[in-house]
């Protein structure tokens, strides 16, 4: 498919650039991570907020600024050249989706306009093992008199030690791995009995353990239809792979950018590195390897904007290919840099622990391969 970004994408794209590398440089996450603050970083949040970032896909009507998932794309893309640590995955993507395909007309004309203006930030809390298991969820949420009564736990939630509001995925109906009966919850961070352990996590950029004891909620918490979770969770979940399939091509290009860099001006035995011909095999690979996830990236953004069917299908192909791509040139960029690359005072190192995070986050390569198959009936 031909995919050319328009005019206003295009500079929405520049902007973004901009701002990573002016605002939120490698060295940003550095003072986060050494001053023990677990990827929480208050005063980017503000600023990504005035530039309008959080509302890339909400209708102008709540107070966004509409570009698409396209749009919020590039801004992923950017972020992801900086391995900077913000909530825009799980709020300006994640929720803002979550809330527009199920959301009451009360909960769009809340808190759209809050995630919209960078006031309101959430939190998908779904995984309760160590791998993706979307269906596999036993939390249970038992109807009461005034509304249901959540109980159970959630592994590594991404920005949970940080959020305002959690999408609790729980089970109100059926068994762990049935899709059938699940149900999504509004539940803000600081209600009664809900437990939130921190984690000081690889990539330095956060998560935590969230349990929920009894807590309570009222009907009107509930996002789509009781039981029917699933079919608000799953173009969630597509979306989300594709947002983070775009930072990882955006951490690729700025690790092989930062590669071919040093092999241009590192001598060895008298010679530049890059002349040796092993070396150049290796960094042609990545380049390759970059256009086509690329290509797979901006087919799956440009396909949930309009409408396609094959979302599902793109969105699992574009993070299978991202997942290979981000630990092929994390391993390379270490490994081409030499000794210097195993230190912690070169950015490598922090590249390839945030590579392993975003692998794993929302399914890892053999996991969407085996999605991609199923979907096409092999």
């Amino acid at each position: 498919m031909t995919f050319v970004l328009t005019e206003d994408q295009e500079m929405l794209r520049e902007t973004a650039m901009a701002f990573a590398r002016d605002e939120l440089p490698v060295t940003r996450l550095r003072a986060l991570r050494d001053d023990g603050k677990l990827g929480v970083d208050g005063e980017a949040r503000g600023k990504l907020a005035e530039l309008g970032f959080f509302g890339v896909i909400i209708p102008d009507e709540p107070g966004g600024e509409h570009f698409g998932l396209v749009g919020l794309g590039q801004i992923l893309e950017a972020q992801g050249r900086s391995i900077a640590s913000t909530p825009l995955l799980q709020t300006a993507l994640i929720a803002a989706s979550a809330i527009q395909l199920g959301g009451t007309e009360a909960q769009k004309a809340e808190w759209l306009p809050k995630i919209a203006s960078g006031e309101a930030t959430f939190s998908l809390a779904l995984d309760e093992g160590s791998h993706h298991a979307p269906a596999n969820v036993s939390t249970e949420a038992e109807k009461n008199g005034q509304g249901y009564k959540i109980t159970g736990a959630k592994r590594y939630v991404p920005d949970a030690h940080h959020a305002d509001v959690f999408i609790v995925v729980a089970r109100t109906f059926g068994d762990a791995g049935q899709t059938h009966g699940l149900t999504l919850f509004l539940v803000p961070s600081n209600a009664e009995r809900v437990s939130i352990q921190a984690l000081n996590t690889v990539d330095s950029h956060g998560a935590a353990h969230v349990t929920f004891d009894g807590v309570d909620v009222s009907e009107d918490a509930v996002i789509g239809g009781v039981d029917q979770g699933w079919d608000v969770l799953e173009p969630v979940l597509d979306r989300a792979r594709i947002g983070i399939a775009a930072e990882m091509l955006g951490a690729s290009q700025a690790m092989f950018d930062m590669t071919l860099e040093y092999l241009n001006t590192r001598k060895q035995f008298g010679q530049l590195i890059g002349s040796f011909q092993s070396l150049q095999h290796r960094a042609a690979k990545m380049f390759t390897d970059i256009e086509l996830t690329r290509s797979c990236v901006a087919a799956a953004l440009a396909a949930v904007d309009e409408g396609g069917n094959n979302v599902g299908e793109l969105a699992s192909l574009a993070k299978a290919r991202a997942s290979d791509l981000v630990h092929l040139v994390s391993n390379e960029t270490v490994q081409m840099h030499g000794g210097i690359g195993m230190t912690d005072d070169h950015d490598s190192g922090l590249f390839l622990k945030r590579a392993r995070a975003q692998e794993a986050l929302y399914g890892g390569a053999s996991f969407h391969r085996d999605c991609y198959a199923k979907l096409n009936a092999y």
